[in-house]
């Protein structure tokens, strides 16, 4: 079995239903989920709107492999209602994106893990640190926390409570 860590976001329509859909399809289609952060309310990164984003990390042991994860998450969006745009920063009902496979480093032309930006982004490294601040990233060589600390992204990520 491996372990993978997955970034949902999102900024349209009913958020808890959305994550609630999404979060059973991944259970039932990718893996077992092992953990789950909270749910944070965080400012659209890399473009403007007038919609705040919901974003969780889950982890999850599956016993497939890191492309056919990301064929299977592909898949869910695009059931949920995921339009693909053009432009890589926009809004959207639902975002799966696979932050780790293991300790694994993959490139390939579709897939890249560790995702490639997760130092950058406070709305990755929050809940991230809340699950599991000790992993170190096989790349950076850098727990979570470390790279938490060092993150100069000033955007607002909140905890979204009484869910």
């Amino acid at each position: 079995m491996s372990k993978v860590y997955l970034l949902l976001g999102g900024n349209i329509g009913d958020k808890q239903q959305v994550f609630a859909q999404a979060t059973s399809s991944l259970g039932e289609r990718v893996g077992k989920i092992t953990g789950r952060s909270a749910i944070y309310e965080t400012e659209p990164w890399g473009f403007e709107s007038n919609d705040l984003f919901w974003n969780q990390v889950l982890e999850l042991e599956v016993d497939i492999p890191a492309r056919k994860v990301l064929e299977m998450t592909m898949d869910i969006e695009h059931q949920m209602g995921r339009i693909r745009k053009i432009n890589q920063y926009d809004s959207r009902v639902i975002d799966i994106d696979i932050l780790f496979y293991d300790d694994k480093i993959i490139e390939m032309p579709e897939l890249v893990i560790p995702h490639p930006r997760i130092q950058e982004r406070k709305f990755v490294l929050v809940p991230l640190d809340e699950l599991v601040p000790d992993m170190i990233h096989p790349v950076l060589h850098k727990s979570i926390h470390q790279l938490l600390e060092a993150c100069k992204d000033e955007l607002r990520v909140e905890r979204v409570k009484d869910l």
